[in-house]
């Protein structure tokens, strides 16, 4: 993910230093242009903003706060943006460390950041987003502001990812149906595709019915991870969540035969297994 956004700063111009835990995949950025940094600390050297991508709460306060962290380095005036889907806590936490911050967490797949095609999720002091304008416009194909608290944005990046997972839990329990019925999957995903024509519908429908789990796009493990999230923020907004909570149950079990590696998506297999019926190993 971070990887596309980077290239996609660097075609619109901007001047970009690149850092990665994995030294490898921000070296891979050089030939577009990229500048690489040995620390985090390194990386925000005289910039004007630092954008954070990265996979759980506990890389982000590494990168924030660990040793050679930004949180020291971060030159006067420039502004934090948190891409990542991490939770309410931690956008509040990172909000409060004394410079400016905006959380803007996006929805799309890799491909989807590779294509510039990322819907970007914003929340933030109302001066500090028009400052991030070009960043959100040079990384996606649409921004919603979501309100003036950082992890506002954060909140709806959990909710719509809770809204997918239950599309996955549907398609999951309706395939099973069908294919104990006898009817090709293929033809239930085209019908509602016809319905909903939607491309998440479209993608995920055909994923899940070939399913085709590898190479995961989106591992199993984090989606776990994004749903523990958001039955974290329901708790503390005093929201239940009982179709979240199914969905964690699902996945938590998808991780108890080794799935935790696969696309999220596999997680659909668990009512394939309650059905009877055989998963085709791909």
């Amino acid at each position: 993910m971070g990887s596309g956004m980077a290239r996609n700063l660097l075609r619109a111009g901007h001047q970009v230093t690149v850092y990665n835990r994995s030294r490898a995949k921000a070296e891979a950025l050089v030939a577009d242009g990229a500048r690489v940094a040995a620390t985090p600390a390194d990386a925000v050297a005289g910039v004007e903003a630092v954008l954070t991508m990265l996979s759980d709460d506990g890389a982000v306060r590494q990168v924030v706060a660990g040793e050679h962290g930004i949180v020291g380095a971060l030159p006067s005036g420039a502004v934090h943006i948190s891409h990542s889907t991490i939770s309410t806590a931690l956008a509040r936490e990172l909000a409060e460390l004394g410079h400016a911050f905006v959380s803007a967490p996006v929805f799309g797949r890799p491909e989807a950041a590779e294509t510039k095609k990322l819907l970007v999720v914003a929340a933030g002091a109302a001066g500090e987003l028009t400052r991030c304008r070009a960043v959100f416009d040079a990384i996606g194909r649409q921004t919603v502001i979501a309100g003036d608290q950082p992890w506002q944005a954060n909140a709806v990046k959990l909710c719509g990812n809770f809204m997918i997972a239950s599309m996955l839990e549907s398609f999951g329990e309706a395939y099973a149906l069908l294919r104990k019925g006898g009817v090709d999957p293929h033809i239930f995903r085209e019908a509602m595709n016809g319905l909903f024509a939607s491309p998440v519908y479209a993608s995920y429908g055909t994923i899940v019915a070939e399913e085709r789990f590898q190479p995961a796009a989106f591992a199993l493990k984090l989606g776990l991870k994004d749903i523990r999230l958001v039955l974290a923020t329901a708790e503390e907004c005093a929201a239940p969540m009982p179709l979240a909570s199914l969905v964690r149950n699902n996945l938590i079990a998808a991780v108890a035969a080794g799935e935790a590696e696969l696309d999220w998506s596999a997680f659909t297999r668990v009512a394939a297994r309650n059905a009877g019926l055989p998963a085709t190993e791909r």
